[in-house]
């Protein structure tokens, strides 16, 4: 059986000036998830990952904990969405650099309120009425996860990892439980950081197994490895 495993990059910096870069927490979910993967097995032929720094980080602490040592292959289409621009496109005011990071700041519950933001960003990006105004479409972005989707299928390899961020992740479980492509981001609210979401990859197409599983992360019996941002 081939099969392909979906792996959100660990927890970020939410807080800092630059988002794209793993906290200390992000990195021991990032090796925690590396040294489960070498217990049970299943050491990957194919390694690939999305173009952002927490994708490679992660990557990187989670091959190193599992005696990995492959090159990975970056794929544009793991990508995550690009939520600076959303944010600016749907309030203006937020555009300049650290404009959100300064009004989070004013919020007596800044993940809520970025959440409730978050939101409402993706419903004006998703809807097609301002596609123009994106550099990016919400279409061409979803093609392109499942274009990448279809790369890795046609692979080879029998056992690949790709390493990503929410918002692909939902877009192939979507597409693959052929539920309505409005509730595409509803799937990913719920995703731990170095969640894991196995597929298997068949004559037919892919399939999927699990959706968003943190094993690796329970067994520490530890509440506070379990991160949604």
């Amino acid at each position: 059986m081939r099969e392909l495993l979906l792996i959100r990059h660990g927890q970020a910096s939410f807080h800092a000036e630059d988002y794209d870069q793993l906290s200390p927490l992000g990195e021991r979910q990032s090796t925690l998830l590396g040294a489960w993967l070498r217990e049970v097995g299943g050491r990957p032929d194919l390694v690939a990952m999305g173009p952002r720094s927490r994708h490679r980080d992660t990557a990187s602490a989670c091959m190193k904990a599992a005696n990995v040592d492959i090159a990975p292959v970056v794929l544009p289409g793991l990508d995550e969405v690009d939520h600076l621009e959303l944010l600016a496109r749907l309030r203006p005011d937020l555009a300049a650099p650290g404009a959100l990071r300064a009004s989070m700041k004013q919020e007596a519950d800044p993940f809520r309120s970025f959440q409730r933001l978050f939101v409402d960003a993706l419903a004006r990006w998703t809807n097609g009425a301002h596609d123009a105004e994106y550099s990016v479409s919400w279409t061409a972005f979803r093609q392109g996860v499942m274009d990448a989707l279809e790369q890795l299928a046609a692979s080879p390899a029998s056992t690949l990892w790709a390493f990503t961020s929410g918002g692909p992740v939902a877009i192939i479980a979507t597409a693959l439980l052929r539920a309505p492509e409005a509730k595409t981001f509803d799937l990913s609210w719920s995703l731990v950081n170095t969640g894991v979401t196995r597929l298997r990859l068949g004559s037919r197409g892919a399939s999927l197994m699990t959706y968003n599983a943190w094993p690796h992360l329970e067994r520490e019996r530890d509440e506070s490895l379990l991160t949604l941002r």
